[in-house]
């Protein structure tokens, strides 16, 4: 059995809503959040393929607009939690690594990659930037320590460890028909042994050249080319690079991986 605190099952699904990287766009979100409550029908269900935040400006303001969203799914009648699952993504993945930076072997490195990136929005928006963790870092371990302490204490005083600690690794339907995941995934090995392929497996993605585990489909949220909607036989690529000039897609979805619409703001 797959372990349950890290995967999400979508159950009874007769419909999809599939929500890619965001990356901190708010009124993006809030246009395609618009939609899907005014089409949202019994028996949907909904999922956000990860990168909530970084890259965009206004990453805190769309975390909570995110949030008030699922309270307001889950609030519906027949609605349960499991009914609205969000992924951990690259973004989400960076930013619970660069709350542990005093333990890299190379902290200035891990920095400078993270910010080209795109992780500066997200430390800007927990009372932070790039010259302070470069500070830190120049100071040594007890200053980096002192800094990533004071990231902590910022991000959990807006109530949002919580948040990031429930993101799951990827999603599936209970029927076994789709997969979900942020990036990638490494068709050689089974789900549960993926390991960071979800968030930096971008290349394995375009090689499924068949089921994968008995999958129909696997969806994945982000793509470095920022493409926008690419399909083929077993795979559905759906990201036009929001937070990186493009718009934000969300996709509906038939529960064996049929695209239904697409809306884009």
């Amino acid at each position: 059995m797959l372990r349950p605190t890290i995967f999400a099952t979508l159950y009874r699904a007769r419909r999809i809503w599939v929500i890619p990287s965001v990356h901190g766009e708010l009124n993006r979100l809030l246009k395609l959040q618009s939609e899907i409550q005014n089409n949202f029908i019994w028996g949907d269900r909904i999922i956000f393929l990860g990168n909530i935040i970084g890259r965009g400006h206004q990453v805190r303001e769309t975390l909570e607009a995110l949030m008030a969203f699922r309270r307001s799914i889950l609030g519906r009648r027949n609605m349960f939690t499991h009914d609205f699952a969000i992924l951990r993504g690259s973004q989400e993945e960076m930013w619970q690594k660069l709350m542990e930076l005093q333990f890299a072997v190379s902290p200035t490195e891990v920095l400078d990659w993270m910010l080209e990136q795109g992780i500066e929005s997200t430390l800007q928006a927990y009372n932070s930037s790039a010259e302070e963790a470069k500070a830190a870092i120049r100071q040594g371990p007890m200053a980096i320590t002192h800094w990533t302490s004071e990231i902590r204490k910022a991000f959990r005083a807006a109530g949002h460890q919580e948040w990031l600690s429930s993101l799951k690794h990827a999603a599936y339907t209970q029927e076994g028909s789709i997969l979900f995941v942020n990036r990638g995934i490494n068709t050689e090995r089974p789900i549960d042994a993926q390991a960071d392929v979800f968030w930096w497996g971008a290349n394995s993605f375009d090689s499924i050249i068949k089921p994968y585990r008995g999958f129909k489909k696997v969806v994945r949220g982000f793509d470095p080319n920022a493409r926008g909607l690419v399909e083929t036989n077993y795979t559905i690529s759906l990201d036009a690079g929001s937070g990186r000039k493009g718009p934000l897609l969300a996709a509906c979805l038939s529960n064996v991986g049929e695209v239904l619409e697409i809306f884009e703001a």
